[in-house]
């Protein structure tokens, strides 16, 4: 699975017209189908005008439930919601919301037309995003020596783990996320790299999206 990484306070955006018919499509990451509905409300303020502002969610929940919402607002029945939802598995998104706002230009598209138009703007909104895979990642605790935080951080970046959080005390204290596929070459580079000295601590499994 991926996520759109964009955040509601700047989400993918892009436009196009057709048939005098203007569509803008919006997209960011959300945490719940609430934060989706909220969203949406914001899109509206910002097009007071606009004839309808569709949409359509996806979010998966700790439990591996996949919740999913949609809106025609105001257009015929499946033409509006369910084409950017369409977009929305086909590109094997997750956690994101896409809102297409349509300012009617006076000519009526039909319903085949209206399903082109919505779907074109959530997959040109998708082309814009800042898209990201989901992974399962391994997160650590580990211990250091203010010596040796230096060299850890260089080889957090050479396998492309993330530092989430540091400790500063006595002694400094890293929190690691690693790819889960990469834990067996995280803790042999640790031990070699610090001759036995630093022993990672594994804390438990979790899903992040790493470009």
């Amino acid at each position: 699975m991926r996520t759109i990484l964009n955040t509601a306070d700047s989400p993918a955006h892009d436009s196009f017209v057709e048939k005098k018919s203007e569509f803008i499509g919006d997209a960011c990451h959300i945490d719940s189908l609430d934060d989706a509905l909220a969203f949406v409300e914001t899109i509206r303020e910002q097009h007071p005008k606009s004839r309808h502002v569709a949409y359509a969610a996806i979010v998966t929940g700790e439990d591996g439930r996949v919740m999913e919402r949609m809106s025609d607002d105001g257009e015929p029945s499946g033409t509006a919601g369910k084409p950017i939802l369409d977009v929305l598995r086909a590109n094997s998104l997750t956690d994101c919301v896409i809102a297409v706002t349509r300012y009617f230009g006076g000519i009526l598209l039909g319903s085949g037309g209206l399903i082109r138009a919505y779907s074109t703007g959530a997959s040109i909104a998708v082309k814009a995003a800042d898209v990201a895979q989901i992974v399962v990642c391994a997160r650590y605790r580990v211990p250091l020596e203010y010596a040796q935080l230096g060299p850890m951080r260089h080889l957090i970046s050479t396998l492309g783990a993330v530092e989430l959080n540091a400790d500063f005390s006595d002694h400094v204290e890293l929190e690691i996320l690693v790819n889960n596929s990469d834990r067996e070459q995280f803790e042999h580079r640790v031990t070699e790299a610090f001759s036995a000295t630093v022993t990672p601590e594994f804390l438990d499994l979790q899903n992040r999206a790493m470009r």
